[in-house]
């Protein structure tokens, strides 16, 4: 009859108690054999304290956009109130114009869109030369757009043709990176809860349920219409 051979390092001791720890955490111990007792070592076998198993996360598919731009992320409270506020006659087509058009060329994780006026300007009027008689937004009218727009708490000028857009209402990024942002917003705004970016209008708002602006005309004035 043959005798059992001793195994020649621990190894083979570490490998048995290896399967039989995996097979007790798979609920297959009934599938693995019982190793026949072997002979003691000069050297004690290595005993597994612990079997770690990782179950890697299925990738994610990315959305599919029209365009090559990517995609951002919008608060549907403010996409809501906006529609509301185009069809009250609240703020200007080219505000609007002006804000959609900052968002969506905002740097991905900043909330930040490196534009001139003269770019914003420029890019709003590529549909309207495309039409005779078409009548293109004026870098005046895009001046004032923008102030109105920083007025409402929508965007703020960041200097050196960089705007800053609220980042609670428009995004490009995961939520770490707009906390992140959100956090230096605020330090740099000496956290102020009634300044940028959590004072929203037009008017002024104590909360988002609603948009309360009685006394606040957004109509152009002789002086915009000169200018």
């Amino acid at each position: 009859m043959d005798t059992p051979t001793e195994p020649s390092s621990s190894d083979d001791f570490l490998l048995e108690d290896v399967m039989a720890t995996l097979a007790i955490k798979m609920g297959q111990v009934s599938s693995i054999a019982t190793p026949a007792p072997r002979k003691a070592s000069s050297r004690s076998p290595r005993k597994v304290k612990q079997i770690r198993i990782d179950y890697e996360d299925q990738p994610t598919t990315t959305h599919d956009m029209a365009g090559g731009d990517g995609y951002s992320l919008a608060s549907n409270w403010f996409t809501s109130k906006l529609a509301q506020l185009i069809i009250a006659n609240r703020i200007t087509r080219s505000q609007v114009a002006v804000f959609l058009y900052v968002a969506s060329g905002q740097k991905r994780g900043t909330g930040v869109a490196s534009f001139t006026q003269q770019e914003i300007t420029d890019a709003l009027n590529e549909e309207v030369s495309k039409q005779p008689g078409g009548k293109p937004i004026t870098r005046p009218t895009v001046n004032r757009a923008v102030k109105s727009l920083c007025e409402y708490g929508w965007l703020e000028t960041a200097g050196y043709g960089r705007i800053q857009l609220n980042v609670r209402l428009w995004f490009s990024g995961n939520s770490d990176a707009q906390r992140d942002v959100l956090e230096q917003i605020a330090a740099d705004h000496d956290n102020d809860p009634d300044g940028f970016p959590y004072r929203i209008g037009p008017g002024n708002l104590s909360h988002q349920e609603t948009f309360d602006f009685p006394d606040f005309d957004t109509r152009p004035t002789k002086r915009d219409v000169a200018g």
